[in-house]
C-alpha cells in the first residue's frame, strides 16, 4: 500500500469489515444449519437423541462460521475497537502509530505505541482486494489526522 493518501480521511464513526466474505459466511452457516436440521427431521429412522445431535452439530458448525464472519474495525472520535474472531480490543488513537497492508498480508496490522503489533481482521484482502486497500487507507489517513490532533500524546 503506498504510502501517500489521497483526499481527506472519512467521516467519524466509520466500520470497516469485509463485506463479501462476511456475506458468504452468513449465508453459508444459515444454510448449513438450516439443510442439516431439514434432514435430521426429516429422517424417519433417526431417533430423537440422534435428531438432537444432529440440531446440535449444525449449530456448532454455523456457530463457527459466525464467529469467523465477526471481525470488524470501528472507528469513532476516541479511537479504533479492533474486533477479531474471538477478542475485542480499545486502543485510544494515540496509541496506533502505523497501519499496515503489506502486499502478502492477510489482514491489517496496527503498530502499537508498546512495541507490539494488534492484527484487524476486518480489513482483509481476500474477495475484495481493491476495498480492503481503500478501508487501509482510509484507516491510515485517521490515525495519521487523529494522532497528530493531539500534541501532547507520545508519538515514538
Amino acid at each position: 500500500m503506498p504510502d501517500t493518501i489521497q483526499g481527506p480521511p472519512p467521516a467519524l464513526p466509520a466500520t470497516f469489515r469485509p463485506g463479501r466474505t462476511r456475506a458468504v459466511l452468513l449465508t453459508a452457516g444459515t444454510a448449513l444449519f438450516a439443510v442439516i436440521t431439514l434432514i435430521a427431521l426429516l429422517l424417519d429412522q433417526l431417533n430423537p437423541g440422534e435428531r438432537v445431535s444432529f440440531v446440535f452439530t449444525a449449530a456448532l458448525l454455523a456457530g463457527v462460521l459466525f464467529l469467523l464472519a465477526r471481525p470488524k474495525v470501528v472507528a469513532d472520535e476516541t479511537g479504533v475497537t479492533v474486533v477479531n474472531i474471538v477478542s475485542r480490543r480499545r486502543l485510544e488513537w494515540a496509541e496506533i502509530l502505523q497501519v499496515n497492508l503489506r502486499p502478502g498480508d492477510p489482514w491489517v496490522f496496527l503498530n502499537l505505541s508498546d512495541g507490539t503489533s494488534l492484527p484487524a481482521l476486518g480489513i482483509q484482502p481476500g474477495i475484495a482486494k481493491q476495498q480492503a486497500i481503500a478501508d487501509a487507507r482510509a484507516l491510515r489517513a485517521l490515525a495519521e489526522a487523529r494522532s497528530t490532533a493531539a500534541p501532547d500524546a507520545p508519538r515514538d
